[in-house]
């Protein structure tokens, strides 16, 4: 899952990048309002976490300006104001969620799992496609009755691919989602990403499950 969060404290968006970054989200910063409303709009995020005091326009316009474009990602707005008032008019123009400064990090995150999962975008605690099992919240995958020990970005990889089964995922599209990074077309990382998760998952199978669309990236099928 990937996570914009729009904060103009640097230090606090780096304290709450580095908590969602461990917990297995990408994450993107935007610094001022209207930088956010620009990636919320055209960026690849599926949640937005917005705080409401922002240079440029604020959190209250970031959200309107993304409903009346359509944009309809979810938002879990932050804010130093704990008023019945803010609360209502931010549930009012759109947002999905509220959380109060100073807030535990534990808290927002929770709070940003419970909003992916009532849209219907946090991903079962079990995944599973032919023999292959993975559990990504308890670190575990099994191939049959092998269990395989991944690092974080092979189960992350493992993860986005057992989430968009049968479909061909492109390799800019994989370093987006895992990376949060633009890709290089010069670069193969991504083949060789993918090459050591193949090797562990498929190289005792009789039935391999990671495949290479030639030209257009891979699938697990």
């Amino acid at each position: 899952m990937k996570v914009l969060l729009v904060e103009d404290d640097g230090k606090s968006a780096s304290l709450v990048a580095r908590g969602l970054r461990e917990e297995g989200f990408v994450v993107d910063i935007a610094c001022d309002g209207d930088a956010g409303l620009d990636e919320a709009i055209h960026g690849g995020s599926d949640i937005v976490i917005l705080d409401v005091r922002l240079p440029g326009i604020d959190g209250w316009s970031v959200l309107r300006g993304m409903r009346a474009r359509g944009c309809e990602k979810p938002v879990v707005m932050l804010t130093a104001r704990d008023s019945l008032e803010d609360k209502v008019k931010g549930l009012a123009l759109g947002a999905d969620d509220y959380v109060v400064k100073p807030f535990a990090l534990a808290e927002l995150i929770a709070r940003t799992r419970a909003v992916l999962r009532r849209n219907g975008q946090v991903t079962a605690a079990v995944l599973a496609f032919a023999d292959l099992v993975h559990d990504p919240r308890r670190g575990i995958t099994k191939r049959g009755d092998m269990v395989i020990e991944l690092t974080a970005k092979e189960s992350q990889l493992l993860e986005l691919l057992l989430t968009h089964k049968e479909e061909v995922l492109s390799r800019s599209y994989i370093v987006e989602r895992i990376w949060d990074m633009s890709f290089d077309g010069d670069s193969n990382f991504v083949d060789t990403s993918v090459w050591r998760l193949r090797t562990k998952i498929d190289g005792n199978s009789e039935r391999p499950l990671i495949h290479t669309v030639r030209g257009r990236g891979y699938v697990l099928r």
